[in-house]
Parts: structure tokens; C-alpha cells; sequence
């Protein structure tokens, strides 16, 4: 017989709390991102057709892509900054107008782009 103790979940009931993660009760309350189960949006039925992008999303995909490939921001930083928009913002914004929030923030964050640069370039590009 090995040394080795065996991981086996059912040899050893002790190890299953933490093998099965999901099975345990949320110590944590939930975030207003996280909508998975949330009776208020259960009632709200599923637009499953495909969707047409307007030219701001592919935009703002676009620069996504660019600045992953360049290394300045992950996906990862991207989902984190969406998570941490404040719940109303959260609830008002498109899809990919939290992208773009999340965009200013994490360049901002990151000394890439100034708040003044920000103000400028939304100042030229207002209609």
C-alpha cells in the first residue's frame, strides 16, 4: 500500500466540503453583476436572436483587441473593471458601453491616458 493518502472523495468524506466548492452556501452577498438565478431578471425572456452590431461596438471591440495586442490591458482587466462599475451605471449601460467604461477606467487607472486627455477627446468628438 502507498504512503501517498488517497484524494479519493468517497474514501475520504473529509476532503468533499472542499473538493465541492459549489455545494457549500455563499458566505459572500451577491454582486449586481453576477444576475444568474435573480428572480427580478428570470421573469425577463431571452432574446436569442442574432443581434446586429452598430459601428460603436465594433469600435469599441476593435480597441479592446488593439490594446490586448499591444499588451496594455488584459481581458481579464477589462471583465474586472466591468464588474466594479457601480450597480446603477451597471443596470443603464449596454453591453458595450460597459466595455467602454471599463476601457477608460482601467487607461486611466494605468497612467496611460490623462483625465484631462479623456475630457479632450470627448469634448472634439461630441456631435
Amino acid at each position: 500500500m502507498s504512503d501517498q493518502p488517497s484524494l479519493q472523495p468517497s474514501l475520504q468524506p473529509s476532503l468533499q466540503p472542499s473538493l465541492q466548492p459549489s455545494l457549500q452556501p455563499s458566505l459572500q452577498p451577491r454582486s449586481h453583476h453576477d444576475m444568474g438565478g435573480v428572480p427580478k431578471f428570470l421573469c425577463e425572456p431571452i432574446d436569442t436572436a442574432d443581434h446586429t452590431l452598430t459601428d460603436f461596438d465594433r469600435e469599441v471591440d476593435a480597441i479592446r483587441q488593439i490594446l490586448g495586442a499591444k499588451g496594455v490591458m488584459s481581458v481579464d482587466e477589462l471583465r474586472r473593471g466591468i464588474e466594479a462599475i457601480p450597480e446603477a451605471d451597471y443596470l443603464r449601460l449596454t453591453y458595450y458601453q460597459r466595455w467602454i467604461r471599463s476601457i477608460a477606467d482601467n487607461l486611466l487607472a494605468s497612467g496611460v491616458i490623462t483625465e484631462d486627455e479623456l475630457r479632450t477627446a470627448l469634448a472634439e468628438a461630441a456631435p
